[in-house]
């Protein structure tokens, strides 16, 4: 008997060009497991309907006869349907507000929710993610958004050269783009008032990893955190380098008493007996690139008091750009204070009157805040995202959804994506009753 699952049609703006499977493993599940695909129709998708009519997908707007369906973003309340496995990005887990209508949804139709975002291995390490591809686009977004400040502050460099990544026809051409701007800063050097020129990046995840991945193409020196006041020692420091720093979370943050020594697991179980220490790195930088994943419960990475100290001793400090590719609204990087999008991708944070001004113009730092970074790259991303994913859909076609949890057949990565069972939470998602 052939199994049957859907794939709902990509709607939330019109930047979200992903899929969740693309032709080439739709065809593939077809032909080895039998398994029959059925898309909604769209218009804007990466991968033309006719493409998967090609690979042997059914296009049409009615998916009900699917058990199993699958998304990229979040679902619509009307489109949800009585005991279907719906599996996408719920952004539930931190008990999000905008998304406890969707959850409560979920629950009173006796649903199924499989969120990509907690498909983990023992280790806790995601298995299937988009991270690497935000930190790409977030990367040669951060890029775009100095060279538009340099260029207001009248100051000529490469960077200026760069598109933001959407414009791009391929992450291939973006990067030959950043090597041939890098050749440019490696002949011809930089200004001397951007000298030494320090990008940090914070984490070393999966975004991180693919952020840096877009900076390795331009002429970069990696030094320590340690290191960084040596740089400024230099008489002469190379004019044709960028200095690239990884921080992680030893750098980040520190012991509240000066008895304790930092650890790492001791500092994730036990966060309030640390405090904030990156302020001392900030005024180093050009450029900050934050990566980290972050919660409410650890210490901020830069707060709205940090810039407005740094304004405060610097009137014209060096920090030009926060490329905030997490993302968390008032989050690690408390001055984010909304999300952007592509068209509208960055704004100027005034420490001293706490406002923002769409675009690179005004006093404070430019922050690039795209909440849908690798909607930027849809080609790239959907490849990588589908190849991994397909891996996982026979053995959620396979599982029995009627059976108990205990009895339903899944592997524990995707058991633990599990967050509603048959309209119930399930034992690790038990905490968010307290949103609802």
């Amino acid at each position: 008997m052939k199994a049957l699952i859907g794939i709902r049609r990509e709607d939330k703006n019109r930047w979200e060009r992903r899929v969740p499977l693309v032709p080439e493993h739709i065809r593939e599940l077809k032909q080895k497991h039998t398994i029959e695909v059925i898309l909604q129709p769209s218009e804007i998708r990466v991968f033309p309907d006719e493409e998967y009519l090609r690979a042997g997908a059914k296009v049409q707007e009615n998916l009900s006869g699917c058990s199993i369906i699958f998304a990229i973003k979040e679902i619509p309340l009307d489109f949800f349907q009585p005991g279907k496995t719906y599996v996408f990005f719920s952004h539930t887990i931190k008990g999000q507000s905008h998304n406890m209508p969707l959850l409560k949804k979920v629950l009173e139709l006796k649903c199924q929710l499989i969120d990509y975002e907690k498909v983990v291995d023992e280790k806790g390490k995601r298995l299937i993610f988009f991270g690497e591809y935000a930190g790409m686009a977030g990367l040669i977004d951060t890029f775009w958004a100095l060279g538009q400040r340099l260029n207001r502050e009248g100051i000529r460099t490469p960077f200026s050269e760069i598109s933001p990544a959407h414009r791009y026809k391929s992450l291939t051409e973006a990067k030959e783009k950043l090597t041939e701007i890098g050749k440019k800063i490696s002949t011809d050097g930089l200004p001397q008032s951007l000298r030494p020129l320090l990008c940090g990046v914070t984490g070393y995840g999966n975004v991180s990893r693919g952020a840096q991945e877009i900076l390795d193409c331009l002429p970069i020196k990696e030094i320590a955190p340690e290191e960084i006041n040596e740089v400024f020692k230099e008489p002469d420091e190379p004019k044709n380098v960028i200095y690239k720093i990884v921080f992680k979370e030893e750098h980040t943050v520190e012991p509240i008493s000066s008895k304790h020594q930092f650890q790492l697991q001791d500092y994730y179980e036990h966060p309030e007996k640390y405090r904030a220490r990156f302020y001392s790195y900030l005024p180093y930088l050009t450029i900050l690139v934050n990566c980290i994943y972050w919660e409410k419960k650890y210490p901020r990475l830069v707060t709205k008091a940090d810039l407005k100290r740094l304004y405060t001793e610097q009137p014209k400090p060096r920090l030009r750009v926060i490329g905030d590719i997490s993302c968390d609204i008032d989050g690690a990087i408390e001055c984010t204070t909304h999300a952007t999008d592509p068209d509208n991708p960055v704004f100027v944070y005034d420490p001293f009157t706490e406002r923002t001004t769409d675009g690179s113009a005004g006093a404070g730092p430019v922050v690039m805040a795209i909440d849908n970074l690798p909607c930027e790259l849809p080609r790239e991303s959907s490849i990588y995202f589908s190849q991994v994913l397909k891996g996982f859909i026979p053995e959620m076609v396979q599982a029995d959804f009627s059976a108990d949890f205990d009895r339903c057949n899944l592997s524990p990565a995707i058991k633990n994506a599990v967050i509603v069972y048959h309209g119930k939470l399930t034992p690790n998602y038990i905490y968010l009753n307290k949103f609802l």
